[in-house]
């Protein structure tokens, strides 16, 4: 699938309740029509952004993103979704093995220096903010601080009580995963605003088709 940097679609979807699930999102549509949101080095450093990973440097700097480190982000990614796929299987029969190979890569970019965050008063009457520590850095790490941030939280939820709640979207179309902290824990959709009202548009026009019949 080809698309332009105006496409609706490359805008990032936050909505997995975990960094590390919001990172894998920004593969869409892994199993029917694969895209890339992460389409160049500049695309990533919007995804730390827009994730609240940046860190916060005078003069409004931005993150910066070599090819090296885009390359690296997508890899970390993909391990990432192949060991939480494994994780989600609960070690059942049939189940996935997750690879030596990824769980190196998720370990050693975990190992990394990542993003601390500091308390800081938001300003006059403004009360309390918290924003992100590279530990004095250069704004040339902090991409490399970033994945490590979200390496982490992959360890920490895979590795934890969390992952038995992480869920694939149901609608066939999707893959994003997300972690389910509705109270009953029947949560099916992504979101209902994505593919929970097309589930329901779909139900209604099949009902209609056979007069009300189930």
């Amino acid at each position: 699938m080809t698309l332009t940097p105006a496409d609706p679609l490359l805008a990032f979807p936050f909505i997995g309740g975990r960094p590390c699930l919001d990172f894998v999102a920004t593969l869409g549509k892994r199993y029917t029509a694969p895209f890339e949101r992460l389409t160049d080095p500049d695309a990533l450093g919007r995804w730390i952004g827009e994730a609240g990973l940046r860190v916060e440097r005078a003069g409004g700097e931005g993150v910066r993103v070599t090819a090296a480190e885009l390359g690296a982000a997508r890899e970390l990614r993909e391990s990432i979704h192949r060991v939480l796929r494994a994780a989600m299987g609960g070690g059942e029969p049939g189940a996935a093995t997750p690879d030596a190979g990824d769980l190196v890569r998720i370990n050693e970019a975990a190992a990394r220096p990542d993003l601390a965050p500091r308390l800081a008063l938001a300003g006059a009457g403004a009360g309390w903010a918290v924003r992100n520590d590279a530990g004095g850095a250069s704004a040339r790490h902090d991409a490399r601080a970033a994945m490590a941030t979200v390496a982490r939280d992959a360890v920490l939820l895979i590795g934890g009580s969390l992952v038995a709640r992480v869920k694939e979207c149901e609608n066939p179309d999707c893959s994003l995963l997300f972690l389910d902290d509705s109270q009953a824990r029947r949560r099916r959709w992504c979101s209902m605003e994505r593919c929970g009202n097309l589930a329901k548009v779909a139900g209604y026009r099949a009902r209609s088709r056979t007069g009300g019949r189930s």
